[in-house]
């Protein structure tokens, strides 16, 4: 694994990013470990954060493409922090979109703010963690209706690695269905090789019984390919 994968796991353990227990996903399904990217607050972790994101996207798509559209609302500092981060550390200049909740009908109007999207625009989406494939349903028509854009692929912080509507995986499906590419900084289980009984800080943060715990998670609702 990557040195930079490894960090950023230590890094989300560190913002209380990555937490692990009784959740329920915005699918619905109950799950032993959940990924709140609300939890980066401070200014110096979303430079460090906006950091990793560049890296997987260099990894991925290069820098040839024109905007990173983040959507509302977790999107939107997503999408300016990395956008800061390739221009500081790449000295490439990408523009940033995020999408209103609601249009705006006076002042500065329409349902994007940021750079405008435009015909023969390449666009990669950002978004914070990829559960059943649903969010990018209500993001595409956005972009599309902008224009002849061309939507490159979606990067997203961690990859939970499990069924989206079918039996594939959510980001696999997502290639298959649109027709993107798609990446993670880290998926979940460099995120268990990483943690397992391994301590950090003093303390061992994914024991037997909560890896027992991931295992039956994903034994329901685990790729089966």
């Amino acid at each position: 694994m990557e040195q930079y994968k490894k960090e950023f796991i230590e890094f989300m353990v560190d913002c209380g990013v990555l937490k692990f227990g009784d959740f329920v996903t915005k699918s619905g399904r109950k799950t032993p470990f959940f990924v709140n990217t609300g939890f980066y607050r401070k200014g110096a972790q979303l430079r460090k954060l906006g950091e990793y994101y560049a890296k997987a996207i260099e990894s991925k798509f290069g820098f040839d493409f024109d905007i990173l559209f983040g959507p509302a609302y977790k999107g939107i500092p997503l999408s300016v922090a990395t956008t800061m981060a390739i221009s500081e550390h790449y000295g490439v200049d990408i523009g940033y979109c995020s999408n209103r909740k609601e249009v705006k009908d006076h002042g500065d109007t329409g349902i994007l703010l940021g750079s405008p999207i435009v015909d023969k625009n390449k666009v990669v989406i950002i978004e914070d963690v990829t559960t059943a494939g649903t969010s990018i349903q209500e993001t595409l028509p956005i972009i599309k209706a902008q224009g002849d854009v061309d939507v490159l692929g979606l990067v997203v912080s961690v990859d939970r690695m499990e069924r989206g509507q079918g039996t594939k995986s959510a980001l696999h499906e997502i290639e298959e269905t649109y027709g993107l590419k798609t990446t993670a900084i880290v998926t979940m289980e460099e995120v268990v090789e990483h943690l397992y009984n391994k301590p950090y800080n003093g303390k061992i943060i994914i024991d037997d019984t909560l890896k027992e715990a991931i295992d039956a998670y994903y034994e329901q609702y685990g790729v089966r390919e």
